[in-house]
Parts: C-alpha cells; structure tokens; sequence
C-alpha cells in the first residue's frame, strides 16, 4: 500500500485550507464587501479535493477500472465511429460536447436569487452527483460495446423501463438540440466577427484530423500548436472582416444560419469522427478553457466585489422577474448543466465510450471534463454577481414587466430594491456600443457584460465593447460544439432504438442506417428550430420552458441506470454512490414537474397560464408577451404542450426509476435470475497514459511497448 509523503501531505492540507477560507468566507460575510475571488478559491479548493480523493476512490475502489481490458475503440475499430484517440485530444471532444449553452447562461438566470445559493449547488452539485454520472455512465457504456443509455436502460432494466427510457431520452434529447441550436442562432444572427470565426474552424479542424491521421500521427503537441495559431489567426481576422466590405457577406439572416446549422450537423454525424468531430472539439476546448482560465486568473488581479446580495427577496417569495418560482426546487432546475446534466449521459454513453483509449482514463474524461464545465459555469456565476444588481435586473426582466424606456426601467428596478439611474442604463449599454441593454434575456448577454468587466479592469476600459463582443462570439462556439456531437448521440440513440426492430441498425457504422437516422435527427430538430426563428412564440420557443426541467429528468433516468448496474453487477454496498444523488434529482425535479403543471400562479403553472390566457381570449383581450390575438392563441397552444409534455415526461421517468427498484430488489433477493449484457473480457493492447502527465511507471511501459515493437 502506498503511504503519502509529507510533501504530498503538505500540498493537499494547503488546498483544502484555500478552499475552507472560501467558504468561510462566502458563507458568513454579510453586509460587507465580499472579493469574487472567494468564490474561486472555493471552488478550486473542492474541485481539486473531490478530483484526487473522491474520483479516485469511485474509479479503483468502486469500478475497479482494468488497464488490461481491451476498450470498444481498440476491439471495434473501424475508423467511422469507433477508434482510438489521444487521451487529450479525447478530454477536449468530451468537454467540448458535453459543455453547452447550461453553465453559461443557467448560473447567470439563477444569480437572481444571490450568489450564494448556486455556488453552493454548482460545486457540491458536481462533485457528489454530476461528474459521478458522467464517470459511472461513461465506465458501464465503455463495458457495453459504446451502448447508448437508453439501450442501457432496456437490456439491463427491461422491456417496459427501458421502452420509457428510450423514448423519454430521445425526446429530450431533440428539445435539447433545438434549444441549443436557437443559442446559437441568436447569438450569430448580428455578428460576421462571430460566423467568420466559427466558419474557420471547420476547415482548421479537418487540418488537424488529417495531420493527427495521415500526415503526423500521434504528433497531438505539434498539431495543438498549428492548431491554436490557427484559432487565434481567425479570432484576431473575424474583427477585421466584421470591420471591412466582407461583413455583409457573414452577417447572416436567421433562417440561413439555421439552413447552416442542420447542414452542418448533419455531415459531422456521418463523416468519420476522427476527421471533422473530434479534432474541432478539441481546438474549440482550447478556447474555452483558455477563455474561462483568464477569466480566473483576471478575478485575482482585479480582485472584482460581489454586488449581488447573498440570498435575495427573490429566493423566498418566488416572484423574481427572470424566473418565477420558489428557491427550491427552481434554483437547481435553473442551473442545471453546471452541476447535474442528463445530457452529458449521453454523451457518455454516445461518443466518448466508443473512442477512449483506456478504463483508467474514464477518471480524466469522464469526472474530471465535468469539473471543468462546473468551473465555467462559477465563472458565468461570478459575471453575473459583479455587476451592478440594478442592471442585471434591467437586463434580464421581460419588457412587458420594465418597459421599453430607460426611465421606465430604471423605476420599475428601484421599486425591487435595487437602485440604478436611466443615465446608468444608457452608459452601460453605450461603454459596449449596444443601442440597448434593456431586457436582453437568455443569460448570454449578461455573462458577456461580465467578462467585458473583468477583462476591462485588467486591460482598460478602452477595451470594454471588444470584450462584450468578444464574450458573444465565445459563447456561441461554446454552444455549437455540443450541437454537432448532440446531433451525432442522437444518431446512436435513434440506431439502438431501430435496432430493436430491424437488425442492420445494431452495427452504428452500417452507412445506410447512418446517412437514414442522422438525417432524421437533423429533421427534426432543424424542424422546431426553423418554425421558433420565424415564429416568435413558436417551434422551439414553445418548448423553451422545459429545457431544464427535461434536461434533470433525463438525468434522473442516468443515475437509476448506474443504480441498477452498481446493485446487478455485485456493487451493492457502493449503490449509494448514484443512489443518493438519484434520490435528490427526482426529488428536485418531479416537484418542479409537479408545480409547473397543477400550480395556481399562472407565471408558474402551465395550465394555469393557459386558463388566464383563454379567460381574456374569451375577454377580446391581449396579454403580454402576446401582442395579437393569433400570439394569445399561441400561448394557450403552448401552455398546453408544455404542461402535457412536462406531465408526460415525468411519468416516464417514474417508471423508469419503479422498474429500475424492481429490478434492485428482485436482484438482492434472487441474484441468479438477473443477467449483465457487458461484453466479454480482451485483453489491451494499447499503452496509454491514464491522466494528462504520464507517471513514471506509465513512462518506462510506454518506452517497454516501443522497445518491442522495434
């Protein structure tokens, strides 16, 4: 047995210190200045304990990960869907796919409740719940030939659990995409600086899939570096073409970009993932983290306040203007990817599975990709929570409730508290060359004055509408990576499910099956997405209101998976390790359900707001966000799906979660009837690193392994 060394001792009792004194910090200073710095100390501090203890203990105590055992990439590779990829250029496609438009905009709506509350469940959210289901889905898939969780679900709970699995998985998973895509629609919409950058990428990512294939393989150092120069090149040249003659040309209508989007989506699905999907997602990773890493590093130079009060009024009446609804359960459904995903689940068990290298680097991907989007969304936190309250609110509060004014605003925002001039309001949006910054909702907008504040502090407030700018475009290549990896899971999904019925759909290679589905896929979110650009309350707008609600009920159908597998595969005294997290999520999740379907307060309640709707409607009247009569009859129509849909999906996932007990209990009470569809052990013959700096010991096999092979 390994014993620690005092240096070791010492560096990781100064780690847990930092991350204490954050904490301490953020939870008992009140009524006076608190650095936002404290908040990234606490962050840190507990990402990096619950890394190295917490992980580590779940993958070799728990899973027991085997570095001998041969991976689906190595046994089935094909070179289209399954094949073996660099460690690191693995982290950046999981990261990259599984990071969407959640930990940037969720932690920025859910600031309306203070700071404190979503720092709290950001970090100890994913520490004890979100990066353990990435890891465990990503290990049990990896075991399963790539498996999605949806056929997880049916070969290991059964026909009926596992048939409201699939069809509950693939759902979301569509409402997911076209949400995602709509981000990115608005975001890119006004920007040539935004689609110029974004554009390069594709063929800067081809570059680099060929280089790491054909040219250089395994040179990932060589390629990152012509990779990133490359990123920056067309960072620095998008400026230039949105300030030349050329900007006509990328300033895009919506229905266009969205034509873009579905085309786009569509051939990264079908073409080989070692050519467009994963090198892009990789170089794309580099900027996200490059990004969110100076937004860190700019914290501690600039040593910006918290403005945002720690717990507001907000958080106890449930009558804020960004949300309406009670702290618990709408807070953690709010945040959502930040902390908890379902659909980094499948990803875990979509992409990633089908290209790791090695058990023992399920830790890295899996958990560890998960701290990192968690950080992302502290930073989008910390964006929100700096900047003055009296903006955020004018910001992110509807126009039917501000008013389109910034006189009228400016009293409505007073009256909730938070004091803010109409010559304040006008200032903030002319220092980042915006006509207006009143009711720009959706988060995106609000993050991007945030990081123009940090970054402005460290390099002058000359600088600030760059970085507003700058913040827009990073967010809209922050969102399309998990489009186009979400748009290739769904393939898989849509393949297992077809290959229930129709054999050739089980080989996820077959080409027929896979220009069929993905086309489909891409149809049907493509579909929501065209008719919620031309219609403002409609196609995707009209399932916007359940996009976090959806996402944690998918995640509650994960864990109950994990679940079940700890318990059949004779890991019954850890099952508490997906367990309890489980047992929060359908909590947290199904009360939320509950409320948005039967609750009395028509901001809350989907049939509520229906029935207020269709009173005024019988009135000849029109409410807001309505502005004609047919709008009025879009609501109702809206109001109706979205509570059918929300009382439809929970069902499923209670069924889902009933089965999957009925499946436990049969197991520890009858072991011999239940059966395990994990394939038979091959022995590996890959050598490769388990985490990013290879050990010592990983050093010396790697130079065994050439030796022999000479």
């Amino acid at each position: 047995m390994r014993t620690a060394n005092v240096r070791t001792i010492v560096i990781w009792t100064l780690v847990a210190l930092v991350g204490a004194a954050g904490w301490a910090v953020l939870a008992l200073a009140r009524g006076e200045d608190v650095s936002a710095a404290w908040m990234v100390a606490a962050a840190l501090g507990s990402y990096a304990i619950g890394y190295r203890f917490y992980a580590k203990f779940i993958a070799h105590k728990v899973l027991k990960v085997d570095a001998t055992r041969a991976t689906p990439a190595e046994r089935l590779n094909n070179g289209i869907d399954f094949h073996p990829t660099d460690r690191r250029v693995l982290l950046g496609h999981h990261f990259a796919a599984i990071a969407g438009a959640g930990p940037l905009v969720g932690p920025v709506l859910a600031a309306q409740m203070g700071y404190l509350p979503g720092t709290i469940w950001i970090i100890a959210g994913v520490i004890f719940a979100g990066a353990v289901q990435d890891m465990v889905v990503l290990f049990f898939s990896t075991r399963r030939d790539g498996r999605s969780l949806g056929q997880m679900a049916r070969e290991e709970i059964g026909p009926f659990g596992g048939a409201a699995a699939l069809i509950a998985a693939f759902a979301i998973m569509i409402i997911l995409l076209g949400v995602l895509a709509l981000v990115i629609v608005n975001a890119l919409a006004a920007s040539p600086w935004g689609t110029f950058s974004i554009t390069m990428t594709v063929p800067i990512a081809l570059l680099m899939g060929f280089y790491l294939r054909v040219l250089r393989p395994g040179r990932v150092a060589e390629v990152s570096l012509i990779g990133v120069g490359l990123l920056l090149l067309a960072l620095v040249a998008g400026r230039w073409v949105a300030e030349s003659s050329w900007a006509g040309t990328f300033t895009l209508a919506p229905s266009t970009l969205v034509v873009w989007l579905v085309a786009y989506g569509f051939i990264a699905s079908i073409l080989p993932v070692w050519m467009l999907l994963a090198p892009r997602d990789y170089l794309s990773t580099f900027m996200k983290i490059g990004t969110i890493a100076l937004l860190a590093l700019g914290v501690v130079i600039a040593l910006p306040t918290l403005k945002m009060d720690a717990v507001t009024d907000f958080a106890s009446r449930g009558d804020g203007p960004v949300f309406a609804g009670s702290l618990f359960p709408f807070v953690f459904i709010t945040i959502a990817c930040g902390a908890l995903s379902g659909f980094h689940a499948l990803i875990s068990s979509g992409t990633t599975p089908k290209m790791i290298q090695k058990e023992t680097q399920i830790r890295m991907i899996g958990y560890g990709s998960m701290l990192m989007e968690s950080s992302v969304a502290i930073m989008a936190l910390v964006a929100a929570s700096i900047i003055d309250p009296g903006l955020y609110f004018a910001m992110n509060a509807p126009a039917g409730v501000i008013g389109t004014t910034v006189d009228n605003a400016s009293q409505v925002v007073t009256g909730w508290g938070y004091s803010i001039s109409p010559a304040e309001l006008a200032q903030a949006a002319k220092n980042v060359e915006e006509a207006s910054l009143l009711s720009r909702t959706g988060g995106a907008p609000t993050l991007a004055i945030g990081v123009s504040e940090i970054f402005s502090k460290v390099t002058g407030g000359s600088l600030r509408a760059f970085w507003y700018h700058f913040a827009i475009m990073f967010e809209a290549l922050f969102i399309l990576t998990a489009l186009d990896a979400g748009t290739r899971v769904g393939r898989f999904m849509l393949q297992d499910m077809l290959g229930n019925v129709y054999r050739p759909f089980k080989n996820i290679s077959w080409k027929p099956g896979l220009v069929l589905t993905s086309a489909i896929v891409c149809a049907l979110w493509g579909y929501f997405l065209w008719v919620g650009v031309h219609e403002p309350l409609g196609g995707i707008n009209q399932l916007f209101p359940i996009f976090g609600i959806s996402n944690q009920l998918l995640a509650a159908v994960a864990l109950a998976v994990c679940t079940t597998l700890l318990v059949k595969s004779g890991r019954l005294k850890w099952a508490w390790i997906t367990g309890i997290p489980l047992a929060w999520d359908a909590t947290v999740t199904l009360t939320a359900s509950f409320q948005k379907v039967f609750s009395s307060d028509p901001k809350v309640g989907f049939f509520k707001q229906r029935s207020v709707f269709q009173d005024a409607i019988d009135d000849g009247k029109v409410l807001p966000p309505a502005k004609s009569m047919d709008d009025m009859h879009t609501v109702v129509t809206n109001s109706t799906v979205d509570g059918i849909l929300t009382a439809v999906l929970a069902l499923l996932i209670v069924v889902v979660i009933a089965d999957a007990l009925r499946v436990c209990v049969r197991h520890v009470r009858r072991p011999a009837l239940s059966t395990l569809s994990e394939a038979p052990y091959v022995e590996s013959r890959i050598v490769a690193p388990a985490g990013l700096i290879p050990s010592r010991r990983e050093k010396e096999e790697a130079r065994d392994a050439v030796a022999a092979g000479s």
